[in-house]
Formats: C-alpha cells, sequence, structure tokens
C-alpha cells in the first residue's frame, strides 16, 4: 500500500480503510478507482477525469468557440488586476461575467479573488506553513486519512493513494482543524477542498476552504450540523412558493430535508452535478453567495416534482427519494441549469428573511441554537466591503523570477564613429590601419569555450528558480 511521503507530515502512515465519521451523513462504499485499469486504456478529459459519472460528456457540456474564450480571458486579466475598483464600480458586470462562466486558465485566481481567500493569504503570510509544519491532532488526522481515497478518486489528482492530490488534500484539511480547533473536521469538507485543489496551489485551497466554511456556509460542519438543518427548512419554504405541487408532495409524504439536500449543500453541488455543471454553478456561488446554491437545488426540486404526471412515479417516501437520487441528465445539463438558476426570483432578501423565521421557529420548538456561528456573507461583494483589502493585499506577485547576467562594461564613447576626440580623423584611420596588420601578422587560434558565470550568479540563479517554484502566487497568463 502506497505511503504519503515524509514531506506532507505523515512520514509513514498509511491509509487505513474504516467507517465515516460519525457526525457527517453514512455513505456506502467508497468509488472504485482505475487504479487497477491498464493506464493505456485510460482517457482522461479536459477535467481531469478517466472515468466515473463526472466525466466530459458533450450532451452535458456547452464549448465556448476560442475566439470568444480569448476575449473573455482578456477582460477576466483586466478586472483581477484593478479587482477593488470593478468590484465597487461595476458588480454587476462581475456577475454577468460570472454567469457567463470563468475562462478555465483563469478559474484558480478568480475564485480566489471572489471569495476573498488571496486577501486573507496576503494578511497571514506564513500561517499556512506554521500550521502545515504541526504533526495536528491523531484524532482528526485518521478520520482525514481514510476519507482521502473517498474524493474523486477517477480524477488524475486523486487516482494514486499516496498521489501528490491526496498528500495536498491531507495537508489543507489537517491544517484546517488546527485553524479552528472547536470546529474540527466534517467528511463534507474533503470534496470542497478537493475542488479547490484541482484550481490552484495547497496554500491557496486552504484559504478558499476557510473563506467557504466561514463566509458562505458558516456552521454547515459543525457539531450537531444545526445550520444546514436550518437551511433545509428554509429550502422547504421556499419551495412553497417555487412550486406549490413539489411542497405539497413532500409535506405529504413527510419527507424531511435533511434527507435529500444535505450531500447537494454542504458539498456545494460538487459530488451531484456534471463537472461542467459543478464549474458554472461555483462560478457563481462564490460571486453571488449561498443564494446560488438554493437556487439550484429548487430548481431540481421543481423539475423532479413539479407537475402530477412526474408524481406518478413518486408514490410514496421510498420512490420520491430514489428519484432524487437518480437525477435525469437533462435536468443538469449546463446550459439548461445555468439559465433556469439565473432566472430564478429567489433573492438574498428572500433567504435572510425565510431565516429570521425559521429560526424563531426552531428555538420556540428546540431552544436555542448550540452552534453560534458568525452570519453569512452574500457573495464577494459583500465580502470586500465587511473587510476593505489593501491595495497590496490585490497586487500580483510574478510567478516566474529570471535574474539576467549583469551586462559587459562598454568602453566609454567619447564620439561618433571614425570621429577623433580632438576632431581630428587621421589618428583614427592610422590606428585602423594598425590593428589589421596586427590581425595578418597574429597566428590563428581557436576561439575560445564561453567561460562558466561566477559562483554568486549561479547561485543567485538557482536561488530565484527554487523562489519561483515554491511560489505562491500560481496563475495562468496568456
Amino acid at each position: 500500500m502506497a505511503r504519503i511521503e515524509q514531506s506532507n507530515g505523515l512520514a509513514g502512515r498509511s491509509f487505513p480503510p474504516g467507517s465515516e465519521k460519525d457526525r457527517t451523513a453514512e455513505s456506502g462504499p467508497a468509488e472504485s478507482g482505475p487504479d487497477s485499469a491498464d493506464p493505456q486504456e485510460l482517457q482522461t478529459d479536459k477535467y481531469g477525469f478517466m472515468g466515473g459519472a463526472q466525466q466530459y460528456s458533450g450532451q452535458s457540456t456547452e464549448d465556448v468557440p476560442a475566439e470568444v474564450l480569448r476575449q473573455r480571458e482578456a477582460k477576466w486579466l483586466d478586472m483581477l488586476n484593478h479587482w477593488d475598483k470593478w468590484m465597487a464600480k461595476k458588480h454587476k458586470k462581475v456577475k454577468l461575467r460570472c454567469q457567463k462562466g470563468v475562462p478555465p486558465s483563469l478559474r484558480g485566481r478568480a475564485w480566489l479573488y471572489l471569495c476573498g481567500g488571496k486577501v486573507k493569504r496576503e494578511q497571514n503570510r506564513g500561517k499556512f506553513q506554521d500550521l502545515d509544519s504541526q504533526p495536528g491532532d491523531p484524532k482528526w488526522v485518521d478520520v482525514i486519512e481514510r476519507d482521502l481515497h473517498r474524493q474523486f478518486p477517477f480524477h488524475e489528482m486523486f487516482v494514486a493513494r499516496g498521489g501528490h492530490g491526496q498528500q495536498d488534500l491531507f495537508r489543507v484539511l489537517k491544517a484546517y482543524t488546527l485553524h479552528r480547533p472547536e470546529e474540527g473536521y466534517c467528511q463534507a469538507q474533503a470534496p470542497i477542498a478537493a475542488v479547490l485543489l484541482m484550481h490552484m496551489p495547497a496554500e491557496d485551497a486552504f484559504w478558499g476552504l476557510v473563506q467557504i466554511c466561514e463566509k458562505y456556509l458558516p456552521g454547515y460542519y459543525s457539531k450537531g450540523l444545526e445550520a444546514i438543518q436550518l437551511d433545509g427548512e428554509i429550502l422547504f419554504s421556499l419551495l412553497k412558493k417555487v412550486s406549490p405541487v413539489a411542497h405539497r408532495h413532500l409535506k405529504k409524504h413527510k419527507m424531511e430535508p435533511i434527507l435529500y439536500m444535505t450531500e447537494w449543500f454542504m458539498c456545494a453541488f460538487s459530488r451531484t452535478l456534471p463537472w461542467a455543471s459543478v464549474l458554472r454553478v461555483w462560478d457563481m456561488f462564490l460571486c453571488e453567495g449561498v443564494k446560488i446554491i438554493f437556487r439550484v437545488g429548487l430548481v431540481l426540486l421543481k423539475c423532479m416534482l413539479g407537475s402530477p404526471e412526474k408524481l406518478k412515479k413518486s408514490q410514496g417516501l421510498y420512490e420520491t427519494m430514489e428519484l432524487l437520487k437518480a437525477l435525469p441528465p437533462a435536468y443538469m445539463e449546463e446550459g439548461f441549469l445555468v439559465r433556469e438558476v439565473v432566472e430564478s426570483p429567489v433573492s438574498e432578501r428572500d433567504i435572510e428573511r425565510e431565516h429570521v423565521a425559521q429560526r424563531r421557529r426552531w428555538e420556540e420548538s428546540r431552544g436555542e441554537l448550540r452552534c453560534r456561528s458568525p452570519g453569512r456573507m452574500h457573495g464577494a461583494r459583500a465580502i470586500i466591503t465587511a473587510e476593505p483589502p489593501r491595495r497590496q493585499d490585490l497586487q500580483q506577485n510574478p510567478t516566474i523570477l529570471v535574474e539576467s547576467p549583469p551586462a559587459a562594461a562598454a568602453p566609454p564613447s567619447n564620439g561618433g564613429p571614425g570621429e577623433d576626440p580632438a576632431g581630428g580623423k587621421g589618428k583614427k584611420k592610422k590606428k585602423k590601419r594598425k590593428n589589421k596588420e596586427e590581425e595578418k601578422a597574429a597566428p590563428s587560434v581557436p576561439p575560445s569555450a564561453p567561460s562558466d558565470p561566477p559562483r554568486s550568479l549561479k547561485d543567485g540563479s538557482r536561488q530565484a528558480s527554487e523562489e519561483s517554484l515554491s511560489s505562491q502566487e500560481h496563475d495562468s497568463y496568456l
């Protein structure tokens, strides 16, 4: 069995099989990855998947023409280079471009800016390295180890046990348990961190996870799962306005929202939708906040249970559960789903109004909430408004550092070609003739090999190269 290398703080540890964490939903055995398959038979799609339900399919995605993609990349580069101005004055334009989809080459950097992880990282330099160097709580370390091979086993990053993807995933999750020891680790955090790692280095993924857990979905991963239960009641109440037929059906069979929406919300649909749809949903989610997650859930419930004809296949609670587990590809297709989500009338105000009402009912029937999580922020604009960044926190650090050798000192020029400093040309011509005669008389000497650069220059170049490889900003440039 493969073992993780010393570098990730798991020296000599293996990945023992085990059960899931108690406070998370029960799940079946992990989906077997393509470890045993012939590597020559495996074909990796453009997202890095070698198989599985989330592998690329032309029917589930919309391909953007190359010319359009280049134009969008140029626009996004301009936005990212002037992020504070765009968020302050042109947020609607940013939202529109997120709805169209972030260019793949810039998605990692864009996500980090949208969620505020870039600012957090700059304001806490060295924090991740400090957490990464610590051994971690053995209680959480053991649980994290058992979950690593369950995360996207058909993706090239996570297909190998002990591979670089699983190493980085362990580092990010372990660091979070040290960053929030009172919260620890929840199984649903692993796919969130894995999606981030597919687009950015471990340190950036850590701060992205911190922002999602603290700003977008606060309390979701705390003990008791009270926040996710409360949002389930909000979803059910909003469904009454969006699809009364579906609402009546679920109410008739006394189907608690926690039964069907837990994985949807806690994993931000990363384990439910085709990958092209996952990326588009995350583009909008990190820009506009949790209302996107509510909208996706409402769209799926309406599509599956929104008419009497569709309800004929689900006459009871068990049949309804099976129906919601087997979502038809047509409802999850990228273009259809994004259009339905964008056109959904559910707003931040609707969610907050329902949150106040459902919390009051919760306290009347169950008492005070034990989890005192901070209020959530609805997207990138709310985050940057609540925590205004410094200009230097948004600056781009160069990824590749190149140290050029110093130019050789040229002799000082006292005049134009063929001119004598004193104003005469005769001495210059005589000197040229003399040099030619000396060249003819001199024996032919083979050209010497270029001399090695000074040791100090070698060391400087090597140091710059190492700094580049360990750079904290891994960006894609055109």
